[in-house]
């Protein structure tokens, strides 16, 4: 008698009609809120850490010193940019990826309303970790509810299909450019911006499987 290993789920490219029509909606709508305000939140618990950055919020930092407007409002800005770049690139935005342009950032300004930098390094420190590690779980929360990619990480996929270079290829020459000319705008770069790169890509690996709501149909 043969046992058969359980399949795990697998991300789906629904576009957004069928990202409505796979169901679980009470599960699948939760999930990305919850990990959309998340990523907020990590965003400015970094940016209170003053330790150092994700890479495009250097760049949203940067900027912000020379347009009257806050870093969510930044956030949001960008991201509709961004968007505009898929245009060029046959990219079909899904429900979750306007839900990003507008949610994160709101939310990064509501935590940064409430939340204060600290004086001593070693909550600051705490801040920056738990930042990261708040941001991966969020990107698993949020990607994993099956509504789509984010306006950035849009960018990344479309811009690796359209050349055929690899995803890691792409997001490092994306990531770099991002950070330099947000540190010609006076963007924050620190020791939070190095551990992002680093950690960021294996941790939200790590937490997706736990993550990705199963969109199958179950057996009849």
């Amino acid at each position: 008698m043969s046992v058969s290993t359980p399949v795990r789920p697998q991300l789906s490219d629904l576009g957004p009609i069928a990202q409505l029509r796979a169901g679980r909606l009470a599960r699948r709508l939760p999930q990305l809120m919850v990990g959309l305000v998340l990523y907020g939140v990590s965003l400015a618990m970094m940016v209170r850490g003053a330790l150092g950055l994700a890479p495009w919020d250097v760049l949203h930092s940067g900027f912000i010193r020379h347009v009257p407007i806050t870093l969510g409002q930044a956030v949001v800005l960008f991201s509709f940019v961004v968007l505009l770049l898929w245009i060029p690139l046959r990219e079909v935005p899904g429900i979750g990826t306007v839900a990003n342009a507008l949610v994160v950032g709101f939310s990064a300004d509501a935590t940064l309303a409430v939340l204060d930098q600290p004086d001593g390094w070693a909550a600051r420190v705490a801040l920056m970790v738990v930042g990261v590690v708040a941001n991966a779980l969020a990107t698993a929360l949020y990607m994993g509810a099956q509504f789509g990619r984010g306006p950035r990480d849009g960018l990344m996929t479309g811009l690796a299909r359209r050349t055929g270079m690899s995803l890691r290829l792409v997001r490092t020459g994306l990531e770099v450019a991002v950070v330099v000319l947000g540190l010609m705008l006076g963007g924050a770069l620190g020791i939070g911006t190095v551990l992002y790169a680093l950690g960021i890509g294996p941790l939200a690996q790590l937490m997706l499987p736990w993550c990705i709501v199963d969109l199958t149909p179950p057996p009849r």
